[in-house]
């Protein structure tokens, strides 16, 4: 454990039932660093933050170097004034009086609701309550802060707004942050590294960047939207839409399949005698069942 670790867990183990959810999990958190744990529904990553947050019995090493807030899924807010509900928090955490005002400005404004300070909680959207409900987490000052799936529910133009704000309020946090994620791109804005749990298990522990360069495991590269698969002199090549260009000139030969229309073009399939694979075109006109090209721009390959 260094200086600088808030948070540290060693082969930490939950059991529900009977069964291991939680299976001999090792990491640490640096203060000021922002770490998504992602994984399949039902990995594990919400029973390891309940764990973390010390609400679960667990077995193995758990060390928290100060406070711990948690920040759960639904918005449970009081029958009260916005600016109230966030005071109450630190009160409930120990805010001396005298600091409570400026925190819950502080955090309204870095949240992007301190327009809404007077208003009641009831009045409030579910955007809204979600903001407060992060400003609460926020202006209480823990030392780790815990976030579970923040963003769920929201309609997409609401959870890209809210992670934007989000993302640059973590920035300025001084604690570290340990954050439960369902969705990719919220991992992507957020973290500065990202856990991988499958099966109640770590498989994988980067940074965002060095994640996509290089999955460990074929298993992480799928669930990270690697879901073209060629089979190219024994070695298993897999590769994302963007990797993929249909090019009349290409080395490989192929069959378009399925032609899916999107907002900006359409998502093409590529049928080969190697496998499938699937390339991201301006526009939906590629005819399904034509004959093409494509050349591979990138992509992680993993022996046989």
């Amino acid at each position: 454990m260094s200086a600088d670790d808030v948070l540290t867990l060693a082969g930490l183990e939950v059991r529900r039932g009977g069964r291991v959810v939680v299976d001999d999990v090792s990491f640490s958190v640096r203060r000021g660093e922002v770490v998504a744990v992602l994984g399949p529904n039902g990995a594990g990553k919400s029973t390891l933050l309940e764990a973390i947050g010390g609400v679960l019995p667990a077995r193995g090493r758990r060390r928290v170097e100060g406070r711990v807030a948690t920040v759960l899924q639904t918005p449970g807010l009081a029958s009260r004034s916005v600016r109230a509900n966030v005071d109450l928090a630190q009160a409930w955490f120990g805010v001396p009086r005298a600091e409570r005002r400026q925190r819950t400005i502080d955090a309204l404004r870095r949240m992007r609701a301190d327009h809404l300070a007077g208003r009641p909680a009831a009045a409030l959207s579910g955007g809204e309550r979600r903001r407060v409900h992060l400003a609460r987490g926020v202006a209480v000052g823990a030392d780790l802060l815990l976030l579970d799936e923040p963003f769920a529910g929201l309609d997409p133009e609401t959870q890209r707004a809210l992670v934007a704000d989000t993302a640059s309020t973590l920035r300025e946090a001084a604690g570290a942050v340990v954050v439960v994620l369902h969705d990719r791109a919220d991992a992507w804005a957020l973290a500065d590294r990202v856990l991988i749990v499958m099966a109640g298990r770590i498989v994988a522990d980067a940074d965002p960047e060095s994640l996509m360069q290089a999955p460990p495991t074929p298993e992480v590269a799928r669930f990270l939207g690697f879901d073209g698969a060629l089979d190219l002199d024994e070695t298993l090549v897999l590769t994302r839409p963007a990797h993929v260009r249909l090019d009349p000139d290409g080395e490989i030969e192929a069959t378009v399949g399925r032609v899916t229309r999107l907002e900006d073009g359409a998502r093409i399939e590529l049928v080969t005698p190697h496998g499938t694979v699937f390339a991201l075109h301006p526009t939906s006109t590629v005819a399904e069942g034509s004959a093409t090209r494509f050349s591979l721009l990138g992509g992680v390959r993993f022996p046989r």
